[in-house]
């Protein structure tokens, strides 16, 4: 079972991705990114590929996609809050 990032975590593992795009959600201790696209079909194959890392590591987005866009919201449910398995899921997207 993950734990919540700690401060140093934070520090350390969080700066990365809020310099490549990712950021805090107001309100909630989440991180969200919007990707674009080619097309709908770049888009969507780009989701079956992500979609294949989370069931892998049983850790699932909130996602939406409208045309060549998704919008991405990590958030750890059973520590309410950030822990490394959004860490983990947020670089593999950025990769991807």
């Amino acid at each position: 079972m993950s734990e919540k990032l700690t401060e140093q975590d934070r520090l350390e593992l969080l700066e990365p991705l809020l310099s490549n795009g990712w950021e805090m959600v107001q309100g909630r201790d989440a991180i969200t990114k919007t990707y674009k696209f080619a097309n709908f079909a770049a888009a969507f194959g780009w989701m079956t590929s992500a979609a294949i890392w989370s069931e892998k590591w049983n850790h699932h987005p909130e996602w939406a996609n409208v045309y060549n866009k998704v919008t991405v919201t990590l958030i750890t449910h059973s520590v309410d809050g950030l822990s490394d398995l959004d860490i983990k899921l947020a670089q593999k997207m950025d990769q991807l």
